[in-house]
Formats: C-alpha cells, sequence, structure tokens
C-alpha cells in the first residue's frame, strides 16, 4: 500500500470518527448544563446599554423580565451548531494529526499549526450554523439599546430563508473574518491541553484522572479566552447583524475596517475595559463548559475505544 493510501486511511479513519462523536457529544452535553451562562455573557457583549452585573445578577434580571425558561432560550439551534462545529473540528484535528505526525512524538508547535487549520475548516463550514443560532437565541430578548430591531424567525430554517432573502447569502458569513481569526482560540485551547497532557503522561503508561483531565481543560480554555475576548465580542456583534456604523462610512463595510470599527468605538465608549464587558460570564461559562466537555470526550473515546478491542494510537505523549 502506497504513502498516498495510508495518508488517506489516516483521514477517513475509525480512530479520528470516534474522537470527532465523542467530542461533540462531550460539547452538546456540557454546554446544556452550562447553558444559562452563555446567555448572560450574550446579552452583555450584545447589548451595549446593559450594565456589566455580576453573571447571577443578570440571569436574575432576565429571569424576571422575560420568564424562567429565557436563559434556556434559543438552545436548540445553539446545540445544533456545536455538535456540528465540533464535530468537523475534532475530526479534522486528529485526522490531520495522524497524517502529519505518522505515530512520531507531537510537540506544542505542531499541535498549534494543527489546530489552527482545523479551525479553519470549521469556520468556512459551520459560520451559517452560528450566525442563524446568535440570531434566534436573542430573539424576543427585552434589549436596553433601542436602536435593536427585533427579528421574527420561526425557527432555523426559516431564519435561514429570510437571512438570505433579506441581506443575501453572504450575511449568512457575518463574522466570518474573527472567527478566522479567533481560531486561535481553540489552537492554542489544544496547545495547552495537549502540552500538559504530554507532561502528566511523561515516562508513565496510565490514563489521566478524571479531576486532572477537568482542571487542564479549565486552564487550557481560561488561557485561551483570556487572549481572545475582545475578537470574541465583536464576532458575537457581527453575527447578530445590528451593529451601528458612522454615518459617513459604506454600508458595505469590509471585514477588516468592521472589525476595527467595532474594537475602536467600544474602547471610546467605555474605555479599554469595555473590550472584556461580559469576561466574567464568558469565563466561568467557558472554562466550566471546556473542562466538563474535556473529561466527557476522553472518557467517551476510551470507553469506545475500549470496547471495541481498538488500540488508541497515543501520539500526543
Amino acid at each position: 500500500m502506497g504513502s498516498k493510501d495510508l495518508k488517506l486511511l489516516d483521514v477517513f479513519s475509525y480512530e479520528s470518527l470516534v474522537h470527532a462523536v465523542a467530542g461533540a457529544m462531550g460539547s452538546v452535553t456540557a454546554m446544556t448544563v452550562f447553558f444559562p451562562l452563555d446567555t448572560a455573557r450574550l446579552r452583555l457583549q450584545v447589548d451595549e446599554k446593559r450594565k456589566a452585573k455580576s453573571t447571577p445578577a443578570i440571569l436574575s434580571e432576565i429571569i424576571k423580565e422575560e420568564g424562567l425558561l429565557a436563559p434556556y432560550r434559543g438552545w436548540f439551534p445553539v446545540i445544533c451548531s456545536l455538535c456540528c462545529s465540533n464535530f468537523v473540528y475534532f475530526y479534522c484535528f486528529h485526522s490531520l494529526k495522524a497524517t502529519w505526525l505518522q505515530g512520531q512524538r507531537s510537540t506544542p508547535g505542531r499541535d498549534l499549526v494543527i489546530g489552527i487549520a482545523a479551525g479553519v475548516v470549521n469556520v468556512l463550514v459551520t459560520t451559517p450554523l452560528w450566525v442563524v443560532n446568535t440570531r434566534l437565541k436573542l430573539q424576543g430578548a427585552k434589549f436596553r439599546n433601542e436602536d435593536i430591531q427585533p427579528t421574527h424567525y420561526r425557527g432555523i430554517m426559516d431564519a435561514f430563508a429570510q437571512i438570505m432573502q433579506q441581506e443575501g447569502v453572504g450575511a449568512l458569513w457575518n463574522g466570518t473574518f474573527p472567527s478566522l481569526l479567533l481560531v486561535l482560540n481553540p489552537a492554542v485551547q489544544f496547545m495547552i491541553y495537549e502540552g500538559l497532557k504530554r507532561h502528566l503522561l511523561r515516562g508513565v503508561n496510565r490514563e489521566l484522572s478524571s479531576v486532572e483531565v477537568f482542571l487542564i481543560g479549565a486552564i487550557a480554555k481560561a488561557i485561551a479566552t483570556t487572549i481572545t475576548y475582545p475578537l470574541q465580542t465583536v464576532q458575537s456583534v457581527l453575527r447578530f447583524g445590528q451593529h451601528g456604523r458612522p454615518a459617513d462610512q459604506s454600508k458595505l463595510l469590509n471585514s477588516l475596517r468592521s472589525v476595527m470599527y467595532l474594537l475602536i468605538n467600544r474602547v471610546r465608549k467605555w474605555g479599554m475595559l469595555g473590550l472584556f464587558k461580559g469576561l466574567e460570564a464568558k469565563l466561568l461559562q467557558t472554562v466550566l463548559t471546556a473542562a466538563l466537555m474535556f473529561l466527557l470526550y476522553e472518557k467517551i473515546a476510551s470507553t469506545t475505544f475500549r470496547v471495541m478491542g481498538v488500540k488508541r494510537t497515543v501520539t500526543s505523549h
């Protein structure tokens, strides 16, 4: 069998499929548990006139004004998007890793490059899903900012249809530019996670304990999120599609000008801390979600390989 055939087998391997399914299942479960925290974060990012408060205070306001189930508004489209997104990311990450390393030891630099490549594929494939789920999640919300126009989508497919009809197909890729920059988030996260994992398993033949997986997953996500948070805020605003623009500028701003305008405008209004509005809610949500996701992912993958009698390839230790 030639080298091309071997590389093709690495890309379309059973092992990559197990990693992808385990990652998708772990992320869906973890996001469901901590979904209200993501609701609080998104409101703080998008609603400029909502005062930054503690996460419990924001959630209390939302429940009081919009009902008990409001923190779970938009759960289904978010879970669908997250499931697809993490499936694509985990599949690409592990298949690219298997193809490149061919059983060799990995390094932080290689993990970062592979993570960025997997992230780019993921962004280009799944951005329309994230645009739709952002709109649906904020539909019916009571905003402090009166300039935000209400939307009326009847579901995922109706949202797709209305956005394409009213704003054009390109609107489904709103926020793609900051999203491409934000591939650094999961790439840095996976680089740190795999690096810490290699360090803990160096010289020993064992699996990580649940506590170890949870802690290194939390540390990796906390660092990645803090570094990239300003761009995440811009990404949310662009996906929502109702960001203000200076009157003297063209309506069709290119992606770079949109990002720079939103970043500069936020700094002018609230100072540098304005770039990190909602970071507490984001860290609380994303760190706990990522830690639980990695824990479930490792357990599901390990159990699946054991039950199926397939030896797990260890290229990261």
